[in-house]
């Protein structure tokens, strides 16, 4: 979480952890949701970090404290987004990235991004393929078949969601604007 926390911070600026929860309920809750105890949690640990500075200011009477993001904050979040993925959960990693992607400015980098999860996409597909196979090679009880019907079907959206995730991911690439938008 931390890191699309920096990533809201660099895009959007400076903000306050209620207007940061408000950016996930908006957008980020798409793929990746957060209490507003955990974003707490979350800037806390980054401003011990160094990686976001805190502004305390008086609005209406009341304390605000706004958050923004440091030097440090924006090699971590490069350096975040241009490592492979490591987290268990795939599509919540690669969404986070693709969600922030057009924050890196240079193009082959973005490429980089991209191809690095097509492949991470491709090797859990192939993984779960050998296993595919090994399920399909072993003997099931009647008894157990509904059962075992319904779990090799999860097994099966994994499959297709994988292969999905590789075919989406490669072909962006091509499909990323070379020149900005006009409005």
């Amino acid at each position: 979480m931390s890191f699309v926390v920096l990533g809201l911070l660099m895009i959007v600026g400076p903000q306050t952890v209620y207007t940061l929860n408000k950016l996930f309920q908006e957008g980020v809750s798409l793929f990746y949701s957060a209490s507003l105890g955990s974003l707490r949690s979350a800037v806390t640990r980054l401003l011990d970090e160094g990686h976001v500075a805190c502004e305390e200011s008086t609005s209406n009477g009341r304390a605000k404290k706004t958050y923004s993001i440091t030097p440090s904050g924006r090699a971590a979040f490069q350096s975040w987004m241009t490592a492979p993925i490591t987290e268990r959960d795939l599509q919540t990693a690669a969404l986070a990235r693709l969600y922030f992607l057009g924050a890196i400015e240079d193009s082959s980098t973005r490429r980089g991004i991209l191809t690095g999860i097509a492949m991470r996409a491709a090797a859990d597909h192939a993984r779960l393929t050998q296993l595919a196979t090994l399920v399909d090679a072993t003997y099931i009880p009647e008894e157990y078949a509904d059962l075992a019907f319904y779990q090799r079907q999860t097994l099966e959206f994994g499959l297709r969601t994988f292969s999905f995730g590789h075919e989406f991911f490669s072909a962006l690439p091509d499909a990323a604007p070379t020149t900005p938008r006009t409005p």
